[in-house]
């Protein structure tokens, strides 16, 4: 006789023992505990309470200050409106996978606009976000004159806003020391002038974002204080401030314009708000022939950033890192908590660390 064909259930264990606990739960009238659910589920105690967490933090279930448990009405989906910096910034979009993958992560709804680094579509955008009616607003825009007509259109409709990098009026602000991470770049810069050209500095370049306002421009001037900490000797008016908007082909411009009225053998250390001007200022630097004159330090660790200094050639000899890996899950955390009524400070900073050719480098070598 033929065997009879075993119909098989395509069957996910784990999702089987979360119902389980579900179902547990919705036929107890009082809130139970972890023990209780593990006794009566014969599930290990880990996975039982690794179950609960994800109910807990999902809305599904709700944990009392003793520790019980009991099963709540569905909560609605949390939408949050985010709007990015522009599709065209590699920072921002790092950024962005960062949010979008914490978000569906922790089951939170998002709506994602482009500010396209203009400040009347970032305007544009919180109008929308009002008309889609969303719970929160993450908001990455970097234009300080445009920060009030976004922050009160999302006041009036009394949409919390959460402003990345940027501070906006009432709003709850998350990104980095600016001050800090401009100082820690001046210091790699006056490490590099005493290693390499014994402290010897002809001009300091400060290649600033001044539409983003005195809170981002305190990158630069973080920046002077750390190389005058160290190189005690270089004349105030050698310290010059340039525009580049955080931009590489404004940086570029502007260094080079720069360049032309400047001698050749002075030797110039660079400061830069973005990565993105710092590869503009390394653009400026080549094609005027002038590269090893010049040490420049960045902000945020972008790639194209991180494969210069790997080339262990480059004048760009450094950068900021932001740990743009922690803005997505820590952004996502503070819109819940503060849409549960949680207490969250007014000021949430981001790590940072500087990154150099030689810690890049002590990093492969460990892998």
């Amino acid at each position: 006789m033929p065997k009879a064909k075993i119909k098989r259930l395509y069957l996910i264990p784990i999702l089987s023992k979360a119902l389980d606990v579900i179902e547990l739960l919705e036929e107890n009238n009082a809130p139970v505990s972890l023990e209780d659910v593990y006794q009566k589920t014969s599930i290990s105690k880990t996975s039982v309470y690794r179950i609960l967490k994800t109910l807990v933090h999902r809305g599904y279930v709700a944990q009392s200050q003793n520790g019980l448990y009991r099963l709540v009405s569905r909560p609605r989906r949390l939408r949050f409106g985010f709007a990015v910096q522009s599709a065209d910034m590699p920072f921002s979009m790092a950024v962005s996978q960062s949010v979008t993958a914490a978000a569906a992560a922790s089951g939170v709804e998002l709506l994602q606009l482009d500010n396209h680094f203009d400040p009347d579509i970032a305007v544009q955008n919180a109008a929308e976000f009002v008309a889609k009616r969303v719970d929160l607003v993450l908001e990455f825009q970097v234009e300080e004159a445009a920060a009030p007509r976004v922050a009160n259109i999302l006041k009036k409709a009394d949409i919390p806003l959460v402003a990345i990098d940027v501070p906006h009026p009432n709003a709850t602000y998350f990104g980095v020391d600016n001050f800090e991470c401009g100082f820690e770049a001046g210091s790699l810069l006056a490490q590099h002038a005493l290693r390499k050209w014994k402290g010897k500095t002809d001009l300091v370049l400060g290649v600033g974002f001044a539409e983003a306002g005195n809170f981002v421009q305190s990158r630069i001037s973080g920046a002077f204080d750390g190389i005058r900490e160290r190189l005690h000797e270089i004349p105030a008016e050698s310290f010059v401030q340039l525009e580049g908007r955080g931009m590489r082909q404004q940086s570029k411009q502007a260094v080079s314009e720069f360049l032309r009225g400047r001698r050749k053998g002075e030797r110039f250390l660079v400061a830069c708000a973005t990565d993105s001007s710092a590869l503009g200022v390394l653009d400026a630097a080549r094609e005027s022939d002038r590269e090893s004159d010049f040490a420049i330090v960045g902000q945020d660790c972008i790639p194209e950033a991180l494969e210069e200094m790997r080339s262990g050639k480059s004048a760009l000899i450094g950068s900021i890192s932001h740990e743009v890996e922690t803005y997505g899950p820590r952004l996502i955390q503070i819109g819940i908590s503060l849409l549960r009524g949680y207490t969250v400070p007014p000021y949430n900073y981001v790590r940072h660390k500087a990154v150099t050719a030689e810690s890049l480098s002590s990093k492969t070598e460990t892998e």
